[in-house]
């Protein structure tokens, strides 16, 4: 049974804790976890490392069209967050806000990534990334949605990740003409973000069965585990194809193996029986921790 609605939050502070709840700014784990690929991406692409400003307004644009797709998640699951353990708190489920509010915040974060576009990337490519923008929207908007008629959302989800890729590539490059190396680092970010957001599904499967919505993570059932390590591996290989061919130093490897065995050794221990849900948040939280040092072995490979 769902508890009760908590009541309308009073005072400017609790407001105000209710807004970054509803952006997840609270949770810095899952803003990072979108901007390491975007990370990935500027340190591969031909003119890394990237200029200091770039990468300032890359960030910015990542946090808005973050809390942008948070806030449609729970206004679509505004119905259904309040029946799962894990989400029955979030601001829109406890009626700490409003949907009239949550859709200006909304609004908000779009402009935001719009005015990042239009006036904080260069010139040159701002029309490509304008479009890359807009072609955003769709997936971010409607795959909170995706759990009602798609067995696997959180393809849709990798898919909306891939972005993270593109969008920066284009804006340091002023193309997408980058080839394998391009083509493996969006790829990786699909697999990578398949394999978490899988393992995030599996802390809620049984309030999902229950609930009648899917996830990666009941349509797998046992070969979860298996699939998401597959997963992680490939992410690593790809990555490492992306920096060979890139021409990356040889400070790259040590730090790329040893972010790829842990990876490795987080989907191994998914195969425990029973594990407690505590463990499925653990696991993302470390993802971000092994992403970061993927990230920080192609700085350090791209230095002289």
């Amino acid at each position: 049974m769902a508890s009760a609605p908590a009541p309308a939050t009073a005072g400017p502070g609790g407001l105000l804790r209710a807004w970054l709840g509803l952006l997840r700014w609270d949770k810095p784990s899952g803003r990072l976890i979108l901007l390491i690929p975007a990370g990935w991406s500027l340190w591969l692409q031909p003119g890394a490392p990237p200029p200091a400003p770039l990468v300032g307004w890359i960030v910015l644009g990542g946090l808005a069209v973050s809390g942008a797709g948070c806030v449609a998640n729970d206004l679509w699951d505004r119905r259904i967050d309040p029946q799962v353990e894990r989400t029955r708190q979030r601001p829109l489920a406890s009626g700490r806000i409003g949907v009239a509010g949550a859709l200006v915040l909304l609004l908000l974060c779009l402009l935001a990534a719009l005015a990042v576009v239009l006036w904080g990337l260069p010139p040159a490519s701002r029309g490509l990334c304008l479009a890359l923008a807009l072609a955003t929207l769709p997936p971010v908007l409607l795959y909170p949605s995706a759990k009602r008629w798609f067995a696997y959302p959180q393809a849709v989800l990798a898919l909306c990740w891939g972005f993270a890729v593109l969008i920066p590539w284009a804006a340091a490059s002023g193309s997408l003409a980058g080839g394998w190396p391009l083509a493996c680092t969006w790829l990786a970010c699909l697999l990578w973000t398949f394999g978490f957001d899988t393992v995030y599904a599996m802390s809620d499967r049984e309030d999902d069965r229950q609930l009648g919505v899917r996830s990666s993570a009941l349509s797998l059932g046992e070969r979860a585990p298996a699939a998401v390590a597959l997963c992680y591996g490939a992410t690593a290989l790809l990555l490492a194809l992306a920096a060979a061919l890139q021409g990356l130093g040889p400070a790259f490897w040590p730090l790329g193996l040893l972010a790829a065995g842990g990876m490795l050794r987080e989907a191994w221990r998914l195969r425990r029986p029973d594990l407690p849900r505590s463990a499925y948040g653990l696991h993302f939280r470390h993802q971000v921790w092994l992403g970061g040092l993927l990230l920080l072995a192609l700085v350090v490979g791209r230095l002289p």
